[in-house]
């Protein structure tokens, strides 16, 4: 571990006086100060002390090919010698386009963007346009980007309206979200039914990766998609993690759910900034410029993240067949050795995962949800995360995270990696 002297200490010290917290997105920031990186490749990072670790962070999933993909390297080069950015249609916007409907099942127009939260944000508007209503519907644990209509938590009462999660949010902005519990199928049905003339839409992730991940139970997307049909309420699947990385159709794919509205980031990007936004036809043909709901972005579908998103996606595409069972046993053999050591060790914690995403809680509840996820011990995650931070491997800093695997993983390295998880889980207080 970096000592007290290091660079990447100094560094943050630097940060501090000019950044807030010394970090441009709060889940950087851990005790005592966050690892500073001066480059990567494939399954590993290097920092600016020269110390190499095996990453499971994976740049919080947009990473599936691991770090410095080359044929995204190619793409982007090759991308830059024309110019990075020209304000004007360029041929392969066209290209995405076509390839991302192509791979979602529900997707039938795609708007692009720069950023999950700026896709949700839209894709909400687009929602109470398209149905002349104004509320929203949202699940605990939930994150949607941080854009004041989801940056809401459960209020008070059995009608579980939204109240404020961080300052700034208007409570009138508020009021026009409401909260459910996820895997609570006959809470979210009340919501809807009760609430379905105001109701615009329903937004979710299929599986919960910001808390997690925590998987949705049988049942429970198919009776939110029964329910939003049956009470005209649009369903938005927030694939922004689950999106090419469950399935090259992502979530909506590997449970066989169609929502009306998707949205797409992370390993749409390959490593650089792009996210999206799509769906059904109807909906979609009502933004500007031949609909009333007006989008916009000057750096929306940039021929830089253009590139690299179809290079990622084309590669993605060839692979399928192949990558996305591989990913997923790796994703059994993590899962089955943390709870073998768990066990060994007789640590009472619950190993949560699907695919190529993995977690352990500490607590003696199944996760299932926001609250059972929030009885987790902080505490002893922390102590599992410095432990496992001395072995050179790097985890998610917070335990309502998700780590993530990629192609680049060895064998040799998912082995030392449970034995790194062995060693820490071994000291932790029982």
């Amino acid at each position: 571990m970096a000592g007290l002297d290091s660079r990447s200490q100094q560094l943050y010290r630097r940060a501090r006086e000019v950044i807030p917290g010394g970090v441009n997105s709060p889940v950087r920031s851990y005790s005592r100060y966050p690892l500073f990186v001066a480059s990567a490749k494939g399954s590993k990072f290097k920092t600016v002390d020269g110390q190499e670790y095996l990453d499971y962070c994976m740049a919080y999933g947009a990473l599936i090919d691991g770090h410095a993909q080359a044929e995204v390297i190619d793409a982007v080069e090759e991308a830059l010698e024309k110019g990075s950015i020209y304000g004007q249609p360029t041929e392969m916007e066209v290209e995405l386009a076509e390839l991302i409907a192509s791979l979602m099942p529900s997707i039938q127009m795609v708007r692009l963007v720069n950023s999950g939260t700026e896709a949700t944000m839209h894709a909400i508007r687009l929602a109470r346009a398209f149905s002349g209503k104004k509320k929203v519907l949202k699940f605990e644990g939930g994150f949607h980007g941080s854009h004041d209509s989801v940056l809401v938590k459960a209020g008070s009462g059995a009608t579980l309206l939204g109240s404020p999660s961080s300052e700034g949010v208007p409570s009138d902005v508020a009021k026009n979200t409401l909260v459910s519990r996820f895997n609570d199928e006959k809470i979210a049905g009340k919501v809807i039914r009760d609430h379905s003339s105001e109701l615009a839409a329903v937004i979710v992730e299929p599986v919960l990766g910001n808390i997690g991940p925590v998987l949705p139970k049988p049942g429970f997307l198919e009776t939110l998609r029964k329910i939003t049909l049956e009470n005209e309420v649009l369903l938005i699947f927030d694939e922004v993690i689950t999106g090419f990385r469950l399935s090259i159709g992502g979530a909506q794919e590997y449970y066989k759910i169609r929502p009306d509205l998707t949205i797409l980031g992370k390993v749409l990007g390959g490593g650089l900034p792009i996210s999206a936004f799509g769906g059904r036809r109807d909906v979609m043909e009502k933004l500007a410029p031949i609909g009333p709901v007006y989008q916009a972005g000057t750096y929306s579908g940039n021929p830089v993240s253009v590139s690299a998103s179809l290079a990622i996606l084309q590669s993605l595409k060839k692979r399928a067949g192949q990558l996305y069972s591989r990913l997923e046993k790796m994703g059994d053999v993590m899962r089955r050795g943390i709870g073998d050591h768990l066990e060994s060790a007789r640590i009472t914690a619950q190993v949560n995962g699907v695919g190529s995403m993995f977690q352990l809680f500490f607590t003696d509840r199944p996760v299932t949800d926001y609250h059972s996820a929030k009885s987790a011990d902080i505490r002893t995650y922390e102590e599992y995360f410095h432990s496992l931070l001395a072995s050179r491997v790097f985890v998610p800093p917070s335990q309502f995270e998700t780590c993530f695997l990629s192609t680049a993983h060895s064998e040799d390295e998912l082995d030392a990696t449970l034995d790194a998880i062995g060693t820490a889980v071994k000291t932790l207080p029982r």
